[in-house]
């Protein structure tokens, strides 16, 4: 499938280490011909972290896209009545997202994108980054994936000696993922053996 001419939101949440990677994804889709929407959430767009400053990867993300980065809810809203997007990515995805996502709390400029884009019954792909995808998250991950529209990067564990219950998207998939969502299918094998990703 051709991303030649398709808009696409790209939201990424605090999941800092893993914050160049996506961005490096939301490149590759730019130079396939997809028109990309940066999003972030509010902790995102203003942390400053020992991976590298907010502005650092705002302004990485505008000169990549050419587009202005979505960073409040208000911003967010009309994504839905506007039908702004073909699909739309949240990469790196967060524990504390999906927890949200999972219940359906909307109070970040991420979660209110996610809202108002399934409201149009379009894919929403999601690139799992969180140290508790065994634990406490797990049951957000089950259930999300149960969720009409909703699709996911495969994952894997990115540490299993260290961290027992961290998982991590294979970034390098975003792109055949979201094919196949754009297909209306789920990439297959969900579950990998994941590069180790994380410091």
């Amino acid at each position: 499938m051709t991303l030649n001419g398709l808009d696409v939101g790209f939201a990424l949440t605090g999941s800092f280490c893993t914050m160049s990677k996506a961005i490096e994804q939301a490149g590759i889709l730019a130079e396939s011909g997809a028109n990309v929407f940066p999003i972030m959430s509010e902790m995102a767009a203003c942390t400053d972290t020992r991976f590298g400053s907010a502005e650092y990867f705002k302004s990485q993300l505008i000169e990549i896209t050419g587009n202005q980065i979505i960073c409040t809810i208000k911003d967010a809203e009309p994504i839905g009545p506007k039908k702004l997007f073909d699909a739309l990515i949240v990469a790196p995805c967060t524990g504390n997202t999906l927890s949200k996502l999972a219940a359906g709390i909307t109070d970040s400029s991420v979660t209110m994108a996610v809202k108002a884009h399934l409201r149009n019954g379009r894919p929403l792909l999601i690139a799992i980054a969180t140290n508790d995808a065994l634990g406490a998250s797990y049951r957000n991950i089950g259930q999300l994936q149960n969720v009409k529209n909703v699709f996911f990067v495969p994952y894997g564990q990115d540490d299993p000696i260290k961290k027992h219950t961290s998982m991590i998207a294979d970034f390098s998939m975003v792109k055949p993922a979201l094919e196949a969502a754009l297909s209306g299918v789920q990439l297959q094998p969900v579950l990998i053996v994941a590069q180790k990703n994380s410091p």
